[in-house]
């Protein structure tokens, strides 16, 4: 529990719920139904170990921050996620009703430990170690199903080390939804290209072979797209989009569209992560700002790159 005023709202509220949320408690010593709430938030809050922090603000002597938050009576709790208030009650309520109110919004603890798990794997990528980052991830997923950032990244990791069978099962339940899921659906265009590569005799042709082939009949889609597959199989992105243009510049509609979904699709991979809410946080050292220096031009340069062959789709839409 933490006793909140003006001066450590921002600190305490506000960056603290950026990665975990905050139940603010407004109350009053005068207040009676105050007096019996408070054990019960601070059995709560215990009880839910870390799952989210309790602050506490007296109305009376925090004037200013009940005005924000329209605060009419005490006790009232506002729930804060990501820097915003996104629900709240008012009155004394009995454990159990305060129970139900955290769980319709707080992460479960299965999703707790897959969120871990997901972090250790973006380390152990980081450092190399494919295998560790696999095992981490089929955990994250295994505890939390419904982590798609999870399960993105092992799917992606999974065609990139090899395992075919196991992320086309995995891709199976986000394809299924209702809008497809973008990333997902990229992911999805990404593995026909390997599984293309790997049966397609044409896999064996040299480069001179397919430009021999397509400089006698330019519309030979169905050449170019091969070539265009086999080189985002080998993550030859820019080269496939460069080809995948040639198709969509001559015929937008060819095989269903195919070329333009590959080329969407492509985009969609080279995008950078978005970073997470609990990155942002204060105090890096000297090395972790150089480091997050680096990683700020590295997606500057990607979003330049993706930037440009979104214009030249748009173009060769048009």
């Amino acid at each position: 529990m933490i006793d909140i005023t003006l001066e450590n709202f921002e600190a305490e509220v506000i960056a603290t719920s950026m990665h975990t949320p905050v139940l603010v408690d407004f109350w009053a010593t005068w207040c009676g139904p105050c007096k019996t709430l408070v054990p019960t938030l601070e059995k709560l809050e215990a009880d839910y170990g870390g799952r989210f922090i309790l602050a506490k603000i007296d109305v009376d002597a925090n004037q200013q921050i009940a005005a924000m938050f329209g605060v009419r009576s005490v006790p009232t709790c506002v729930l804060m996620v990501g820097g915003q208030p996104v629900d709240g009650f008012m009155g004394a309520q009995s454990e159990g009703q305060v129970r139900q109110f955290l769980d319709k919004h707080l992460p479960s603890e299965d999703a707790l430990h897959a969120e871990a798990e997901a972090q250790e794997a973006q380390q152990l990528m980081q450092e190399g170690d494919t295998d560790a980052a696999l095992q981490k991830l089929a955990e994250a997923v295994a505890a939390d199903p419904g982590n798609d950032d999870a399960r993105f990244d092992y799917v992606r990791l999974l065609i990139a080390s090899g395992g075919i069978e196991e992320a086309t099962a995995l891709l199976q339940e986000p394809l299924k939804r209702i809008p497809q899921p973008l990333r997902f659906a990229a992911l999805s265009e990404w593995l026909q290209c390997i599984v293309f590569a790997q049966h397609d005799p044409r896999a064996e042709w040299p480069l001179a072979q397919f430009e021999a082939t397509i400089a006698h009949n330019k519309r030979d889609f169905d050449t170019r797209f091969a070539k265009a597959q086999l080189l985002a199989a080998a993550g030859q992105w820019t080269d496939s989009m460069d080809e995948l243009l040639e198709i969509i510049m001559r015929d937008k509609t060819w095989n269903e569209q195919a070329a333009r979904k590959l080329f969407v699709a492509i985009l969609e991979l080279l995008t950078p992560p978005k970073p997470k809410k609990q990155d942002a946080v204060p105090g890096k050292s000297a090395g972790g700002i150089e480091l997050l220096g680096k990683n700020a031009a590295a997606q500057d340069a990607a979003t330049a790159l993706i930037d440009s062959y979104r214009r030249k789709l748009s173009m060769a839409l048009n």
